[in-house]
């Protein structure tokens, strides 16, 4: 799905967006709810970027990144943390692309997200690269997600990955 975000685009950068767990969900510009195999996953676009929640029988968890004002928690690299029954691994990374290169890049992953049906995606007016995409996905009794943030004005976009799982006990004998 594809949306138009209804707020001012601000000019915020990939170096002020903050990571957080466990916030209660925040106010949300677009919102897709999924159904995935038993797993209930809510997508959130923030006016400062992403938030996601999931709820299943093993728990439930709450991911924030956004550009949060008084935030200590700067973007990591790489979290890898026991929630109750679950892992939770998420990465980052942002990637700097010249200007052509940034319009083809923002135009190739709108098309995936806005043309997936557990994909959320919404641009800011203002600037036609300015975005915030969303994809998800479940398999091996674990959810997925990924999330691009984009940052015209930079040429950066921020990609993150996170994995929510049932921690598989490690075998006899180790």
């Amino acid at each position: 799905m594809l949306t138009t975000l209804k707020t001012a685009y601000t000019d915020t950068r990939a170096a002020d967006l903050a990571w957080a767990l466990g916030r209660e969900p925040l106010p949300a510009l677009a919102v897709l709810d999924l159904e995935l195999t038993g797993a209930k996953l809510q997508l959130r676009l923030l006016g400062a970027s992403h938030q996601v929640l999931l709820d299943e029988a093993a728990g439930t968890c709450s991911e924030t990144v956004a550009c949060m004002p008084g935030s200590s928690t700067p973007l990591p690299l790489g979290v890898a943390k026991r929630l109750g029954e679950w892992d939770y691994e998420f990465a980052a990374r942002v990637e700097t692309l010249s200007h052509g290169s940034f319009a083809g890049r923002a135009q190739e992953l709108l098309a995936l997200v806005a043309d997936h049906p557990n994909g959320l995606a919404g641009t800011f007016p203002g600037s036609p690269h300015a975005f915030t995409a969303m994809l998800a996905q479940r398999g091996d009794g674990q959810v997925w997600w990924r999330t691009w943030h984009a940052y015209p004005q930079e040429g950066q976009l921020v990609v993150t990955r996170t994995r929510v799982g049932v921690r598989v006990p490690a075998p006899a004998g180790l």
